[in-house]
């Protein structure tokens, strides 16, 4: 019995000691875990990488003589046409042989016949009366012949009045009077005649005919349309600021969209005109081509009206320096790279600025290495990379 007593509180003792321990190491984990949870991940924080710097395409700064290739638009018209118009009364008979639209006819080929009964009477007619006039002056010489002997037979000395009477001078000089009006009577009837058939003034085109055979024709009735067929006019314009680059007898090149592929024509400027374009306010230029049509060479046709493209080949030269339009910034400002690939920048003076070239007369040296694309935001003495074979093209939208 003492034995069985002493055992029990030391054993219930060491099992409330294990259940705290046992609630102690719960409640630890617990926390632990807690902590572990509101703890924010902690990332490690580097500085970025400097970025790299831009790709950029550049050229090198060439000098040479030259001149800006001037582009523009003119259209086709005619350096002479007429309307071709009757200068006698009558009925149209006929049109010449080939006389159609579309037909050329030769200097002074006969076009046009009107019909020639009345003007025969009326030119015979002038010759009889010119016949008459020739006797009748022969008649008044005679007359004064015999009032010449008879003067100087009688012996007195009269006043030079009445002497003329008496010689008949005042009607000598209307017979002389009357012969030169009916020889010229004679002539114009002649030459109403002659006119009855229509010629071509110079060598020409028919555009159209514009009355029918068996009209009846007054004096400046229009018979037939006529464009002359040894040179055509284009009319160009261009700005005005770059007319300093041309001279009178400039060669011109002129190409058109309806036309052959590779095909063109040659022209020469022949004038530049005093007024300007209404539309723009342009400067107007006159460009002569010969034998428009191609009836004496090989190429293409001009038809009146078409729109051409016209390339003006200046004859004045100087030094410059040809860019890409493109590497011009606002200001005329252009950015170089120095030795050190770093960027520089300097303003130019323009002697010429197209839409794809830009010629420039200073502000750069030969054999500086200017930048033409992949600038978006320059700085100056940025570094810069050049683009080498087979690196991706740089473009101006390419970041610093």
């Amino acid at each position: 019995m003492t034995s069985s007593h002493s055992y029990a509180p030391s054993q219930q003792g060491r099992v409330g000691f294990g259940a705290l321990a046992a609630l102690l190491v719960f409640v630890g984990g617990l926390a632990l875990a807690w902590w572990i949870i509101s703890q924010p991940p902690r990332v490690e924080r580097r500085p970025p990488p400097p970025a790299a710097p831009p790709l950029v395409d550049i050229i090198t700064a060439e000098e040479r003589l030259q001149a800006p290739m001037l582009n523009g638009f003119g259209r086709v018209e005619a350096e002479k046409s007429t309307m071709l118009a009757s200068r006698v009364a009558g009925q149209l008979e006929r049109f010449g042989e080939g006389v159609l639209p579309g037909q050329v006819v030769e200097q002074g080929a006969p076009v046009a016949y009107i019909d020639q009964a009345d003007l025969r009477l009326i030119l015979e007619d002038a010759e009889a009366q010119l016949a008459n006039a020739q006797a009748q002056l022969a008649l008044e010489q005679a007359e004064q012949q015999r009032a010449r002997s008879e003067y100087e037979s009688f012996g007195r000395q009269l006043s030079a009045e009445r002497r003329a009477l008496v010689l008949r001078e005042p009607q000598l000089r209307q017979a002389q009077a009357q012969l030169t009006q009916a020889r010229v009577v004679r002539d114009q009837a002649a030459l109403n005649l002659e006119r009855a058939t229509l010629a071509a003034p110079w060598r020409a085109m028919v555009q159209d005919r514009l009355v029918g055979a068996g009209s009846l024709l007054s004096q400046g009735t229009e018979v037939l349309s006529l464009v002359g067929v040894e040179q055509f006019w284009v009319r160009a314009s261009l700005p005005g600021d770059i007319l300093g680059w041309l001279t009178p007898g400039s060669r011109v090149t002129l190409t058109s969209q309806g036309w052959p592929e590779g095909a063109s024509r040659e022209g020469n400027l022949i004038s530049i005109l005093p007024n300007l374009e209404e539309n723009g306010l342009q400067a107007q230029l006159l460009i002569a081509v010969n034998d428009p049509l191609s009836l004496e060479q090989d190429g293409p046709a001009l038809r009146l009206g078409d729109v051409l493209r016209v390339a003006f080949h200046s004859t004045t030269q100087e030094p410059l320096i040809a860019l890409p339009s493109a590497a011009l910034r606002p200001g005329e400002q252009v950015w170089w790279v120095d030795d050190e690939d770093r960027l520089r920048s300097t303003h130019v003076t323009l002697a010429y600025r197209g839409q794809e070239t830009a010629l420039v007369r200073s502000g750069l040296v030969p054999g500086q290495r200017v930048v033409i694309a992949g600038l978006a935001q320059p700085r100056e003495g940025q570094q810069v990379r050049i683009r080498q074979r087979g690196d991706t093209p740089a473009s101006d939208e390419e970041s610093p």
